[in-house]
């Protein structure tokens, strides 16, 4: 059972969601993000009373994960659109950048089927339009492979109309999609120029009281984010933009919630309009927000014949009735909010809400009868990222770590590791990862030994007195603390090591370790800003807490020498603490469940 109080500076506690419905029994009031943790650029629809949305996922595999609801609060993940790599041969291992892959997607219903339509970007021969078709989005495996077409632009909607199939993309143009073939009508027609706002992007179109409605996002996906809109009688206009422009921004305010912006639009049951779009929980000054772009809910009023109003995002929010509670949603995957208990049991699966840098490599990863077995990769979590001289060490070919988004302002993780090293340079551990020029770092290694001898002795004898340690170390955004090296103490070495993640506040992290029989004994290795994963290298993706394996460039190709297995138990995430404005804190309180 989870329990909420928001505290503020006056300290004020009140039960979270309809707590002013005794008051107001027509409104709701509910706190943002409602999907937290990275969960960028949503598309959501609504079916026989269940909400459906995808975000975007980039390089992450699986991608585009499918979040289903009956409440608009609690939100499951029941698959993902891109699961397997037979979908799409080849495509993750010749991508090269790090924020290229599953850029946003659109997520309809028609005539039965659910349609996910996304591009993926960077690879050679441009942009891969990917459309994937679903009678029961609770099932990774019902998710077809892609009609692939060749677009020139990214964040593509689609839309029906009279049996035909239309693509709308940024640069707001439309073509015909033959979704038999992939072939796009040509030449493209533009629809509308938007306000005058860098990058109009992310169209939807709406068909509602004889009018098409066309939302876009424009400004940019930073401080001057926006949601504007057009309207015309025909389907390929001309568009007239509404006068009171932009219909959703944070823009040029001191909101705690900014970049808000590109956002879907759908009803409830109860023909009561909603949107969702992404924010950031940065404030203006824009500088920490590891969580990166986060899914945030606002109500809509849409009146007959008349334009959208959208209500402004903030943390907490009032609005429509929100549906009942209930979490009857059918499938293996946890609630997004619900905290991690894994013990990683031989024959069981790996928890839907783990995720890998790009498609991993085959036998990377698995379930044994020691947990959860991780092969390390010769590259680091750094490796060489962006070379055409050692794509071997780039991480293209499989990256070994593996985690989960973080999801909370305040939290804490912690999992127990049992490694064996045999060779100098294995390593494995924890990390907060952005991407891989931008992660925090706490491993357990084996240092080479040193020697008062003036004559080298032999490799076998030089690693024959090498020690194991713990490392801490950072990149990223700004300037990394100094790495700190500590010597795993002897009494630790006969049983698992705990190593933990915790945030100290909402802006700094404390990884320590402790033998996991006595976790009471813990050594604090490293302290870290958030502000090294907020930005710069991941602007468009957000934090995951997980763990990792190397040889750090040891071996051959993507082969690491033999003896760095590691193996991972005793896996936690609990939330403690949802920070809605600068001053404002939700703490969670998971009574009923037992963490430790």
């Amino acid at each position: 059972m989870k329990l909420f109080s928001l505290v503020s500076v006056n300290l004020v506690s009140l039960a979270y969601v309809v707590s002013s419905a005794a008051v107001r029994s027509i409104n709701s009031t509910y706190y943002n993000p409602v999907l937290p943790g990275w969960h960028s650029d949503p598309s959501c629809t609504q079916v026989d009373g269940t909400f459906f949305c995808v975000t975007s996922t980039f390089i992450s595999f699986p991608g585009l994960p499918i979040y289903a609801s009956k409440d608009l609060i609690n939100w499951k993940l029941v698959s993902h659109v891109w699961n397997r790599e037979s979908q799409l041969p080849g495509v993750s291992w010749n991508t090269t950048g790090q924020q290229q892959g599953m850029y946003a997607a659109t997520l309809r219903h028609h005539d039965g089927e659910f349609y996910a339509i996304c591009e993926y970007l960077g690879m050679p021969e441009g942009n891969l339009g990917v459309v994937f078709k679903s009678k029961d989005p609770f099932r990774d495996e019902d998710w077809s492979d892609p009609v692939i077409f060749h677009p020139d632009f990214i964040d593509p909607d689609i839309f029906w109309e009279n049996g035909t199939v239309y693509v709308a993309t940024q640069s707001i143009v439309l073509q015909k999609l033959n979704l038999e073939t992939g072939e796009l009508s040509q030449p493209p027609v533009s629809l509308w120029n938007g306000t005058g706002g860098v990058w109009p992007e992310g169209p939807h179109l709406y068909k509602k009281d004889d009018w098409y409605y066309l939302m876009i996002a424009e400004g940019g996906t930073e401080l001057d984010h926006s949601i504007t809109i057009a309207r015309s009688r025909s389907l390929t206009g001309p568009y007239e933009s509404y006068e009171n422009n932009p219909i959703l921004t944070n823009r040029g305010t001191d909101e705690y919630f900014q970049t808000v912006g590109h956002g879907d639009l759908f009803q409830d049951a109860d023909g009561n309009w909603w949107g969702m779009c992404l924010a950031t929980r940065s404030g203006p000054e824009f500088e920490i927000y590891p969580m990166g772009r986060e899914s945030v809910l606002f109500p809509v009023t849409w009146d007959q014949g008349e334009w959208p109003v959208l209500q402004p995002v903030r943390g907490e929010m009032s609005g429509w009735k929100l549906p009942l509670t209930n979490r009857d949603i059918p499938g293996d995957g946890p609630f997004n909010s619900d905290p991690d208990v894994y013990d990683f049991k031989e024959g069981t699966p790996i928890p839907r809400n783990m995720v890998y840098w790009r498609v991993p490599r085959k036998g990377a990863f698995s379930v044994t009868h020691e947990g959860l077995q991780i092969v390390p990769s010769r590259n680091n979590l750094t490796g060489t990222p962006f070379s055409q001289t050692t794509p071997e060490l780039s991480g293209q070919q499989g990256l070994s770590f593996i985690g989960r988004r973080q999801t909370d302002t305040l939290f804490a993780f912690s999992v127990d590791l049992t490694f064996n090293p045999q060779q100098v340079g294995q390593e494995a551990g924890v990390t907060v990862f952005l991407t891989q020029v931008n992660h925090i770092d706490l491993g357990v290694v084996l240092l080479p030994g040193s020697s008062n001898s003036s004559y080298p002795s032999r490799r076998t004898r030089e690693e024959a007195k090498a020690q194991l340690a713990f490392r801490f170390r950072a990149e990223g955004t700004g300037v990394p603390p100094e790495p700190n090296i500590v010597p795993v103490p002897k009494d630790w070495l006969d049983g698992p090591i705990r190593l933990q993640i915790q945030t100290a506040n909402s802006t700094h992290y404390n990884l320590a370790a402790a033998p996991a029989a006595h976790p009471k004994a813990s050594i604090l290795i490293g302290t870290a800003s958030a502000g090294l994963v907020s930005g710069g290298n991941g602007s468009f993706v957000g934090s995951l807490v997980g763990a990792y394996a190397t040889c750090n460039g040891a071996g051959t190709g993507v082969e690491c020498p033999r003896g760095g297995n590691a193996y991972f138990n005793h896996w936690r995430y609990t939330g403690k603490g949802q920070y809605i404005s600068e001053t404002e804190v939700i703490y969670l309180d998971y009574r009923a469940s037992n963490h430790e």
